[in-house]
């Protein structure tokens, strides 16, 4: 344990270093609460333009965590440079030096990264579903109605950025891995999700599996938006793909040098 806690330690200092950190997570808020409040403002603006029946179904949850699709490219972004700075400056060599360790240094970098994104990840859930409320205006939804999709949204943005250090431990590579994330979570939360003839393979995705809880697919039953599988099961998918990406992330940094 001691051993844990000096490379938490020295993991911490690390982030609170690296300037990308803190501006990272603020855009992370800015653009969830930023466009909750433009994306509930259209919605109310337009719903009296709206088909009868789409009123009657209209779901203003999907109009508050529409913003976190967007939102959560910035907090990947954080992610993939906790660990590719590393490889970019060359101090991978000295952090392994120092921590032969290599499955407890990892576990201390990410152990770190979940513990400096859990706080500004709650915030920007709760301002995310508080922004989205006052522009939906008499269309907004009740918070007691939303507290498992606020709590979900919260989860969502901590794995997702785990998630991302996993995928970055694989390629090393700032480039590499923000070039295979960003397309992969910014096109499938923009509808690839739900194209018929890939959505069996697409609904299964770490950030489709997510949406679940946040309302932004249909609902269970759909044929088109829907899911095969219930919010909660959608956060075991992310779990287990999050898991799946940090071990893989391991196997590489044990198996390759530095």
């Amino acid at each position: 344990m001691s051993a844990l806690r000096a490379a938490l330690a020295a993991e911490l200092i690390k982030i609170r270093t690296v300037r990308s950190s803190w501006w990272t997570l603020g855009l992370t808020f800015l653009l969830c609460t930023g466009l909750a409040y433009v994306v509930g403002l259209a919605f109310d603006r337009s719903f009296d333009s709206l088909p009868a029946d789409q009123q009657r179904t209209f779901d203003p949850l999907f109009a508050t965590f529409y913003s976190v699709t967007i939102g959560q490219l910035a907090l990947v972004t954080f992610g993939v440079l906790t660990v590719s700075t590393e490889y970019t400056s060359g101090s991978i060599r000295v952090s392994l030096a120092a921590m032969p360790r290599r499955a407890l240094f990892l576990a201390a970098k990410v152990l770190a990264a979940t513990l400096v994104v859990l706080a500004p990840s709650g915030a920007t859930s709760l301002a995310t579903f508080w922004a989205a409320q006052a522009g939906l205006g008499p269309h907004h939804a009740a918070f007691h109605s939303a507290v498992q999709a606020v709590v979900g949204s919260w989860l969502y943005l901590t794995m997702i950025c785990a998630f991302a250090m996993g995928v970055a431990t694989m390629l090393r590579s700032s480039i590499g891995a923000l070039a295979a994330l960003l397309p992969l979570l910014f096109l499938g939360s923009q509808g690839l999700g739900n194209v018929p003839k890939i959505k069996a393979v697409t609904q299964y995705l770490p950030d489709q599996a997510g949406a679940v809880i946040m309302h932004l697919v249909g609902p269970h039953g759909d044929p088109r938006f829907g899911r095969p599988y219930g919010p909660w099961t959608g956060m075991a998918i992310l779990a287990l793909w999050t898991g799946l990406a940090l071990l893989g992330g391991l196997l590489v940094l044990r198996h390759r040098d530095a």
